[in-house]
């Protein structure tokens, strides 16, 4: 079998880029690691010999934010605020949501300055790897870059979507949105924007006129993608040298109504890479970043449990000392990887933390989001979890549609009868995401939920704005001010000792 460094030579692209140079912009604004996207675009370009310049903010001390943080006081009456149902506390609560939307979507003077000074340089092209909230920055690199007459390729995870897609491709100064996996077609499309060839003969392409290409298909082949090249990020600003990887992309249960995740561009179908390429790409990463510490970012790291158990098998004899966190599933499959003896052996090999969507302690909720999971499976994985000496993280969030009080005091008494197993909870609001099954439910057949009132759906963000009217009583106000002191309870305290170095990473 062929090495993942012999595999990307084998599929290299031919030279299209040789004498052409591109900017490579980082909008990622939680940049405590390097970012993935940019690390497999910047690697596929170098390949076919164009000339790269990666610009990453926090190298020129722009500040970046948190995603968690030991909490205190004023972090718990925020989030009270923020998820309040209060009819009466409506209006200053969206004025409120409106108001932070606004500072975090806000586009950073500094790292405008620094795109317009690289643009002096003049690149040949720009490329921009987007969230939903980065619309403001987009719109205003796109305008300098109009004026400096140079073309701007816009991708990002959610632009499969085609209302998104021609929003943001609408934005002057965009030639063209790319809504695919770019780990291999990016030099070819690269090429074609500087030559002045026909972009529509490339699936996954919205062009500013609004004419688009179908989708294009996920990437089957993931070793063929090249190992991320990181070089260009400030590795001496990072708390610690953390190396993002994905053994995965996609979900293998691939039905939870609310996953807008198994929607994005690399999250359509499940996929799974060689452990031979994944290994190999781990000693080179660690080698590179005189590093052994990994993030895997795959949705569910245990869609293919062989493959967890070749990771835990295998990652200390090609990185010995590694360290690793991950995200998981816990469902009911028979083997679903995280048995108790493999959750300990996964540990002994050096995995640190662990999460999964915990959602909600009601059963109820979880057979209507179809998670595939049990209450009493999460408790069995935390317990275990914990035995094992893993550093747990639940995301959670509340809101589904048809959640009562009684659903609400059943999740209270869950977090309060494992809050001392749990590191940290991330709690939201729950989103309806264009793509999601609830979102095409509540769309197409608004009577199934009365308790809804849909203000609007905004393609550009992403979001449909709603209010739930099911969730104003006072059993169910009271019920959820249970439920977010014992959230309080758990995230005020300091993360446990193996997994700090990762705090606030997932």
């Amino acid at each position: 079998m062929r090495t993942a460094r012999e595999s990307v030579c084998a599929n290299a692209v031919p030279p299209v880029g040789r004498g052409h140079r591109v900017l490579v912009v980082d909008l990622n604004n939680f940049s405590t690691f390097p970012t993935l996207a940019i690390g497999l675009l910047t690697a596929a370009l170098r390949a076919a010999e164009f000339s790269v310049q990666v610009l990453a903010p926090l190298a020129y001390d722009v500040s970046v934010a948190a995603r968690e943080h030991p909490e205190r006081l004023v972090d718990h009456l925020a989030r009270r605020m923020h998820l309040s149902t209060a009819p009466a506390f409506r209006a200053p609560r969206d004025m409120l949501r409106y108001m932070h939307g606004a500072w975090r979507s806000r586009s950073d003077p500094k790292t405008l300055q620094l795109v317009r000074d690289a643009l002096e340089q003049r690149p040949d092209i720009v490329l921009l790897s987007a969230y939903l909230q980065h619309f403001a920055s987009v719109a205003a690199i796109a305008s300098a870059a109009r004026r400096a007459g140079i073309p701007v390729l816009l991708g990002g995870p959610v632009f499969n979507n085609e209302e998104t897609a021609q929003i943001w491709g609408s934005i002057p100064g965009v030639s063209a949105v790319y809504g695919g996996e770019a780990d291999l077609i990016v030099p070819h499309i690269v090429s074609a924007i500087l030559k002045g060839e026909d972009l529509l003969a490339f699936q996954g392409v919205t062009l500013s006129d609004g004419r688009h290409t179908p989708a294009a298909p996920p990437l089957r082949r993931l070793e063929d993608a090249p190992i991320p090249d990181f070089r260009d990020f400030p590795w001496h600003k990072y708390p610690v040298r953390i190396v993002p990887v994905m053994a995965t992309r996609g979900c293998q249960w691939d039905r939870c109504t609310f996953c807008s995740d198994i929607t994005s561009v690399s999250g359509r179908t499940f996929r799974s890479r060689t452990l031979q390429s994944l290994m190999a790409e781990l000693e080179e990463q660690a080698r590179r970043h005189q590093t052994k510490d990994f993030l895997f970012l795959d949705l569910k790291l245990n869609s293919q449990p062989s493959l967890l158990r070749g990771i835990t098998a295998q990652i200390q004899s090609h990185v010995p000392g590694a360290r690793w966190i991950g995200t998981v599933h816990v469902d009911t499959r028979v083997d679903n990887g995280l048995s108790g003896v493999e959750l300990k052996a996964a540990a002994s090999a050096g995995m640190r933390r662990v999460s999964f969507g915990l959602e909600t302690g009601s059963q109820r909720l979880l057979d209507a989001m179809d998670k595939g999971c049990t209450v009493e499976r999460n408790s069995k994985f935390i317990h275990d979890a914990s035995e094992a000496g893993l550093s747990i993280r639940c995301t959670m969030f509340k809101g589904y549609p048809g959640e009562t009080a009684s659903d609400l005091e059943e999740t209270a008494m869950f977090l309060e009868a494992h809050g001392h197993l749990i590191d940290r909870i991330r709690f939201n609001e729950f989103s309806i995401i264009p793509g999601t099954r609830i979102f095409g439910d509540v769309r197409s057949q608004p009577r199934l939920f009365p308790e809804l009132k849909i203000v609007r759906h905004e393609a550009k963000s992403g979001r449909t704005h709603y209010w739930n009217k099911g969730a104003t009583s006072g059993a169910y106000r009271r019920a959820k001010a249970r439920v977010l002191r014992a959230v309080y309870e758990i995230n005020k305290r300091p993360i446990s000792g193996t997994a700090r170095e990762f705090d606030g990473l997932m």
